[in-house]
């Protein structure tokens, strides 16, 4: 029996923090919508739950803010650019790549 998808997903960080996102907002990254598709068979479709071990919470906050400021401004023209912290930039880019965002 196929479990129903739900509208949120939880991230959780390899230091214990979870976040609720919005599936549409999450599945912006090719390995989260991967990872929830049911056609893959993977345990975080069944289960609506992603942890991942290699970011940590201060990351992986970031990258959901990222997903909502997407989904925000997908269609607007002259994004204004999203507020990082400088000593964020390296680890984000490494998360990003490492999500397929």
């Amino acid at each position: 029996m196929a479990t129903p998808l739900t509208e949120y997903v939880t991230l959780v960080s390899n230091d214990g923090f979870e976040f609720k996102v919005q599936r549409s907002s999450a599945i912006l990254s090719g390995a989260i919508k991967r990872m929830l598709d049911p056609n893959n068979g993977f345990t975080e479709a069944r289960t609506n739950r992603c942890v991942f071990e290699n970011l940590n919470g201060v990351v992986l906050e970031k990258v959901c803010e990222y997903f909502y400021y997407n989904e925000k401004h997908k269609d607007a023209k002259d994004v204004p650019d999203m507020e990082i912290p400088p000593e964020l930039c390296l680890e984000l880019l490494m998360a990003a790549d490492y999500l397929n965002v």
